[in-house]
């Protein structure tokens, strides 16, 4: 029997674990209290990761789809199969006829982020698609706008603040998401305790409203608005006070004439809340000593993503939060991510190309997974015929997930790197599957840059695996090797094969922490033989300020009113002439025992009550004739589902309320059996991929209008 130590890689709070292990097999998983970070704190997907390690769905060797059935063939054959089809396909059509889909897990270890953008780039293509689409792309593209990297991401200093303010956003379920915070209700607890305030702003009350000093029902969709009235007031009171950060942001000014006309009066009919609630929450937030506005999906999953989460960053700037002490800060990560990005990868950059379909712009080297669809189904000079999927599932988490069901099947080929054949994968023609995080050694390269404190540590292998086994770095390195031999000749692409090989992951992540801001080239002596030293991570202090130092734009100045959102302006105000929608508001809702669509096959998390129910509020519920319990119809121009209804008044009158990432059980071929035998469907069959932020092409999957009548 052996304890090993090292951080849960199943979502972005990175808890520390103790995992028991006997007989090369994991007997037990709980929070390490030795971790500097986490404290002990873990949450129940953590313990689920042995049912992932130990899955008997889980496939442990390549498998070939021959009709309807699945065959498994050897390692060599299998990159023989997948680098011969890709590049036949690149000979007769181009590189940008191979589309790349990537999944989250992907930012949970360091091969797929190190060796993707080689493999595109060697292909040369441009059809690069991922998750952050449907959830988080706004915030990278204002990354990029204002701090210079789509990675410069700023967090809430959650551990200081007095008073935060969420707006739709869930993080005592999403364990903070774009936030990387261990037991995060645990922090807001002691927020309180110390005498400030959380306040949530949601269409639900939520799992975080419920522990907040105070709840906001806001009309789903309306953020904008309300965002736009508690800056006007900003300037109407004579509370702007931007504090450090006056000498070196531009465009203040600006932003008073683009506001003038939102006065808390002129949105609180389409916004649902009153004028004096608006004003006092503006005023309390200038008013704090400490504070920050923390927004997610439901400002970044709308029609307005971009422009309402520009006012975010408006309302923390034009307050003196930014870069204080309380307030909206940056990490200053071991492995400084967002430089290394800008040395390494074509991430840096906006609408510098656009999709062959659509014409909409890519952001951070990526196109909108809203026109994934489109690219393969539209004939063509471009048109993807090949697609990679690595740790995805587009058919439950892209908008018009039947059309993207549709498009998977009528390519040339797939090929997924994954552990399962779900609900995407059954349309691949090989699958290649990787180890486990447990059965390799891993670096956390990304979510150390959202950190609320900053920290680092390596996660040393836990498990042997199966003999014949590859990991994903291992994998994609072969795809790599194979088309390098084409296009730089099999010798070149040996000799490259072999400096990975020696470089990484160690040598390159011991480089990058002595170059790095904590390493000895800057004084503070970090290295890797010292992060290894110290088996449950190390703590290297609280956020401190790094501005205009850490900027990355010209001048190291942020422009406020940065032109890509000023021209966005007149659409949002007229939006606001337009007057409210009527009839029901569908939002989506997060579950901490759940993971989007890839954490459903452990029992242990999938236990209890169907949590793919309708929520609907009683008022709607009675005009409907609908009772708890029933089960009713959701319909849009896409379609429509079936679902059972919960009736609560925990979501405001004219709004339901639905997870993404089920309906399993509605496709056949799927390979994981448990999953495959539980209720829901998914909400993402009646999405409309229509529907997205024109600036980011973010998917707006929230106030979707839609009808609901029982079945």
């Amino acid at each position: 029997m052996s304890v090993h130590y090292r951080a849960c890689n199943l979502c972005e709070a990175s808890c520390g674990l103790e995992i028991t292990v006997e007989a090369n097999r994991v007997i037990g998983i709980r929070g390490d209290v030795q971790d500097p970070f986490s404290g002990g704190y873990l949450c129940p997907k953590g313990v689920a990761l042995q049912d992932l390690t130990h899955d008997p769905d889980r496939l442990r060797r390549p498998v070939r789809r021959v009709g309807d059935q699945w065959e498994e063939m050897s390692w060599e054959a299998a990159f023989d199969l997948v680098g011969d089809r890709l590049l036949d396909i690149r000979r007769e059509h181009g590189g940008d006829a191979i589309g790349f889909y990537l999944g989250n897990p992907i930012t949970h270890g360091w091969g797929p982020i190190i060796y993707i953008p080689q493999l595109l780039s060697a292909l040369g293509t441009r059809n690069r698609y991922s998750a952050a689409s449907a959830d988080q792309q706004p915030q990278h593209l204002l990354s990029h706008l204002l701090f210079g990297s789509p990675l410069l991401l700023p967090v809430p200093d959650v551990d200081r603040t007095d008073y935060l303010l969420v707006i739709g956003g869930n993080p005592v379920v999403s364990n903070g998401s774009i936030m990387t915070a261990p037991n995060i209700k645990g922090r807001l607890q002691r927020l309180r305790q110390r005498g400030g305030r959380v306040v949530v702003v949601d269409p639900r009350r939520t799992e975080t409203a419920d522990i907040a000093d105070e709840h906001v029902f806001v009309r789903p969709g309306t953020d904008v608005f309300l965002l736009a009235a508690m800056v006007h007031v900003l300037f109407d009171e004579g509370l702007v006070s931007p504090g450090r950060a006056d000498s070196f942001v531009d465009g203040i000014a600006s932003i008073a004439t683009m506001v003038a006309d939102f006065a808390p009066e002129a949105v609180e009919e389409q916004t649902g809340v009153d004028a004096q609630t608006i004003r006092r929450l503006a005023r309390d937030f200038a008013g704090a000593r400490r504070a920050a506005v923390y927004a997610r999906l439901g400002v970044c999953q709308t029609e307005f993503g971009t422009t309402a989460y520009w006012l975010i960053h408006a309302l923390n700037i034009l307050t003196g939060r930014l870069d204080e002490v309380g307030g909206w800060m940056f990490a200053e990560p071991a492995f400084d991510l967002p430089r290394i990005g800008a040395l390494t990868t074509d991430l840096p950059g906006y609408d510098r190309w656009r999709s062959r379909v659509r014409g909409i712009p890519e952001v951070a080297a990526e196109f909108p997974s809203t026109t994934l669809a489109d690219e393969i189904l539209t004939p063509g000079e471009g048109q993807i015929r090949a697609m990679v999927l690595v740790a995805g599932n587009p058919v439950l988490t892209v908008p018009q997930g039947r059309r993207v069901d549709e498009a998977l099947s009528s390519l040339e080929f797939c090929v997924a790197v994954d552990y399962y054949i779900n609900e995407s994968t059954r349309h691949a023609h090989v699958i290649l599957p990787p180890t486990t995080a447990l059965e390799r050694e891993e670096f956390d390269l990304v979510f150390p840059a959202v950190s609320v404190r900053n920290h680092v540590r390596w996660g040393e292998q836990v498990i042997v695996p199966e003999p014949g086994s590859r990991s994903d770095a291992d994998i994609l390195r072969e795809l790599l090797l194979r088309v390098e031999s084409e296009t730089l000749g099999p010798r070149r692409a040996r000799v490259l094969e072999s400096v990975r090989r020696r470089l990484l992951p160690r040598r390159f992540v011991d480089a990058a922490l002595r170059a790095g801001p904590w390493g000895v080239r800057h004084g503070r002596g970090l290295t890797l033989r010292k992060v290894r030293r110290h088996r449950h991570g190390l703590d290297l202090g609280a956020l401190h300020s790094v501005l205009p130092g850490r900027l990355m734009t010209p001048k190291q100045r942020i422009r406020l009113d940065h032109p890509v959102v000023v021209a966005d302006w007149p659409r949002v105000c007229a939006a606001l002439a337009a007057g409210p929608a009527s009839g029901l508001l569908l939002i989506g809702r997060r579950h901490l025992r759940s993971n989007n669509s890839w954490m459903h096959n452990s029992q242990r998390l999938t236990r209890g009550s169907n949590r793919a129910s309708l929520l609907m509020h009683p008022d709607d519920a009675k005009s409907r004739d609908i009772a708890d319990g029933d089960q009713v119809s959701v319909t849009t121009p896409a379609g429509s589902i079936h679902a059972t209804v919960d009736v609560t008044d925990a979501v405001m009158p004219g709004v339901v309320c639905m997870p993404h990432g089920w309906g399993h059980a509605s496709r056949r071929g799927v390979g994981w059996s448990h999953a495959a035998s539980l209720p829901g469907e998914s909400v993402n069959d009646i999405t409309e991929d229509s529907r997205f932020d024109p600036l980011s092409g973010n998917a707006a999957v929230t106030a979707v209008p839609v009808d609901v009548r029982r079945a």
